[in-house]
């Protein structure tokens, strides 16, 4: 019986899925024209994305953690309800500032959608089912995220940036769809709470002080702190609590850590290429719903993906399926970094292509990843890392061309970041050669 949902279930929770990645594309064409409403640079302007995407990646293995203590229904909702009000905050926003901490609030809630959406399809399905559905899932998030520009430069133009803000709302209209598929129950376990905020303020750290640039030498001394202090503070909370946030049976993982360091390069990519091609485009005097259309191509290869992704996932086993989606992610941003040499628009279409399909197999492929190498106790939790570190990647991306994309130019930002994929390529040669020929998730 669930195998016979599993298509439902999985678009529609790739649904929610790209409706929090809406809240990242969709704005991404109102940061250049939010700036000056606001009084504020685009670089600094660019902290709109930068703020969510943080947020978005700090948050999720909290949720990962409580759903492993309470199911994924109570959590998903409250994340879905945080969501909701940051989208209609920020659209009411009187100043920068309040915009900024309203996105924030945002970006926490929409985290409850991809850890808990994984978690979801993982305990309700195994074995290649699962692999289609994950497929399915990213397929649909994907498609629903490359459409967040064009949706986001027709309603601008008609009602202006703030309603765009506004979008992800449409959230709420999915979850009754879902509600009966969603697992209760849980462990009952105590959740700890010092380990998550330590976990929270590293990896904030270090999104800061790759912001830095555009922000100012205050911004980079307070990453640097929250970096040196919480990475030793994480670490003995760990050999502290064992069981706590961050189990040790998952840090120690070898699998886990190195898919989730590997995949966090394919976020990057797209996220900076989020951010860096509205730029581009509309300072050459693009409309934002033009540069929605030139996404819409990438939105087709998400939608199409899954009938290819599940497959050769199962066929060729996670690992290989994440170099893949590594390769492509270079490739992607040095078609991009090309394409903004030129202000091509056919070049940089092209490079969003390329990331879309990277992105389609790096996320599903993480997740097969970490779901068959832990515990089912464990597992909401270690997908909650994992996701934690794919979406830092994504807000480390947005900061490299937010604060270099001022400094040495966005396709200048974009070959550096080229480097990311590759290194994570190089990372999986131990699970590379342990892959077999055929695989199953």
């Amino acid at each position: 019986m669930r195998g016979d949902d599993s298509r439902r279930v999985a678009l529609l929770l790739g649904l929610l899925f790209g409706l929090a990645g809406m809240g990242s594309s969709s704005a991404s064409v109102a940061v250049p024209l939010l700036g000056p409403d606001l009084g504020v640079g685009t670089g600094v302007a660019t902290w709109t994305i930068t703020v969510y995407a943080l947020t978005l990646a700090v948050t999720t293995a909290v949720y990962g953690r409580v759903s492993d203590l309470v199911g994924v229904r109570i959590p998903l909702l409250v994340g879905i309800g945080l969501m909701t009000a940051g989208a209609l905050l920020a659209a009411a926003a009187p100043s920068f500032e309040l915009l900024v901490v309203a996105r924030a609030f945002q970006g926490a809630g929409a985290a409850a959608i991809p850890t808990l959406g994984v978690a979801a399809v993982s305990a309700r399905y195994d074995g290649p089912i699962r692999g289609l559905a994950l497929g399915r899932l990213a397929g649909m998030a994907g498609a629903v995220s490359c459409l967040g520009p064009l949706a986001g430069g027709l309603v601008e133009h008609a009602f202006g940036w703030r309603a765009v803000m506004a979008l992800p709302v449409l959230g709420v209209l999915v979850l009754p769809f879902l509600w009966r598929a969603l697992a209760g129950g849980g462990s009952g376990a105590s959740l700890d709470i010092l380990g998550a905020v330590l976990v929270a303020g590293t990896a904030s750290g270090l999104v800061l002080m790759v912001q830095s640039p555009s922000t100012g030498w205050l911004i980079a001394v307070v990453g640097l702190v929250l970096l040196a202090l919480g990475a030793p503070a994480v670490a003995l909370q760990v050999r502290r609590r064992p069981h706590g946030f961050l189990p040790l049976s998952v840090v120690r993982n070898g699998a886990v850590v190195r898919s989730a360091l590997a995949a966090a390069a394919v976020p990057a990519a797209w996220f900076a290429q989020l951010v860096g091609v509205p730029a581009l485009l509309i300072a050459e005097g693009w409309t934002a719903w033009q540069v929605g259309l030139l996404l819409v191509p990438s939105a087709l290869i998400s939608l199409m993906a899954p009938k290819l992704v599940g497959p050769v996932l199962n066929r060729i086993g996670p690992p290989r399926a994440l170099a893949i989606a590594g390769v492509g992610a270079s490739a992607a941003l040095v078609l991009g970094a090309l394409g903004a040499g030129g202000a091509s628009g056919v070049l940089l279409g092209l490079s969003i292509a390329a990331v879309t399909v990277a992105f389609s197999f790096g996320q599903p492929a993480l997740m097969a990843a970490v779901g068959a190498a832990v515990d089912p106790a464990v597992r909401g939790v270690a997908l909650g890392v994992a996701t934690l570190f794919f979406l830092v990647g994504g807000s480390v991306g947005s900061a490299v061309v937010g604060g270099l994309g001022d400094v040495i130019g966005i396709g200048a930002s974009f070959a550096l970041l080229a480097v990311l994929p590759l290194l994570g390529v190089a990372l999986l040669a131990p699970d590379l050669r342990r892959t077999p020929a055929r695989a199953s998730v």
